[in-house]
């Protein structure tokens, strides 16, 4: 059997952390996708999903990410049942997020930062989930950045590009 989701979307509130009776963190936040497609009206519609997080990775999206954020989501969908106060059964369908990408810098707005000030931001001083430190384990300097937009074009032949 296979249950696996991938999403990538902008969160549509502040994740909510709270933590279990034995002290384990877990984290409720929704997440809107954008359709690849328009309606006839030629506007873009969203998907709305309401996701979960665990332990450490709760911990971190409750840290790093905010209304707003754009954020990568690898999981599984997981539903489960309970009586509402009027007693009637609800049936609810989750993400449970196995992992969470931060996919732009902690103060950015609309994705416009630079990767560096990301990097620096982040537990470790890489993305979350990714399994490096950063270089050095210093702080990154601009001016160290082959790739800084310094204003001057850049000369790239169709020989150098490897696809």
């Amino acid at each position: 059997m296979i249950n696996r989701v991938v999403l990538v979307g902008r969160l549509t509130r502040d994740p909510e952390l709270r933590y279990t009776p034995n002290g384990v963190a877990v984290v409720n936040f929704g997440i809107a996708v954008n359709r690849p497609f328009t309606n006839q009206q030629g506007e873009r519609e969203a998907d709305f999903f309401n996701c979960v997080a665990w332990r450490k990775q709760a911990e971190n999206v409750a840290n790093y990410l905010k209304k707003g954020s754009q954020a990568g989501i690898d999981g599984r969908l997981q539903s489960r049942r309970y009586e509402n106060q009027e007693g009637r059964r609800v049936t609810v369908v989750e993400v449970q997020a196995e992992s969470v990408q931060f996919l732009e810098p902690r103060n950015a707005s609309g994705g416009s930062g630079n990767r560096n000030d990301f990097a620096n931001s982040q537990p470790g001083g890489g993305s979350s989930n990714s399994g490096q430190q950063g270089q050095g384990g210093g702080s990154s300097n601009l001016n160290d950045d082959p790739f800084a937009n310094d204003g001057q074009q850049v000369d790239i032949s169709d020989d150098d590009l490897p696809f």
